[in-house]
């Protein structure tokens, strides 16, 4: 059985870089927007924060929690965003397992609720999180499903 582990990017700042390119890759937002926030870990504050699920030396998936995920309802926050497992490691519990330790980490630092956005219809019910309501992105007028999960 492959093993692998997850990492709080607060811990090893030293994978930031890598971890940037990785979400870049996934994403197509710029490495530098994702190598910023992931400096702001550094700063003690509960967001914005940064995970990777490494197995050996290779980065299989990531998750973040920042304030707002691209949306215009800047009251519901932080948002989890940019959850990713690598196609050959799907199936395996991964996302969930990076989802769980998001949720447990920011209940330890105080936070009472997480929200996100997805166009996803039934994967995150899987992990306790909730339809919410329809929320408008940011830099245009569609709508996206808001979630939301009570820590």
């Amino acid at each position: 059985m492959d093993t692998y582990h997850i990492i709080n990017l607060h811990d090893r700042p030293r994978l930031r870089q890598r971890a940037a390119e990785w979400f870049h890759r996934q994403w197509g937002i710029p490495a530098e927007d994702y190598l910023a926030s992931m400096d702001g870990t550094q700063a003690g504050t509960a967001v914005p924060q940064w995970y990777v699920a490494v197995a050996g030396a290779t980065i299989i998936g990531g998750v973040g929690v920042i304030d707002n995920d691209f949306h215009r309802r800047k009251d519901l926050t932080p948002n989890v965003c940019a959850l990713y497992v690598e196609a050959a490691w799907r199936g395996r519990g991964i996302a969930g397992q990076l989802l769980e330790r998001v949720c447990s980490d920011m209940k330890r630092r105080g936070c009472g609720a997480l929200y996100l956005v997805t166009d996803h219809t039934s994967f995150y019910e899987r992990y306790g999180w909730h339809f919410l309501c329809m929320v408008q992105e940011e830099d245009n007028d569609n709508l996206i499903r808001m979630y939301k999960r009570e820590l």
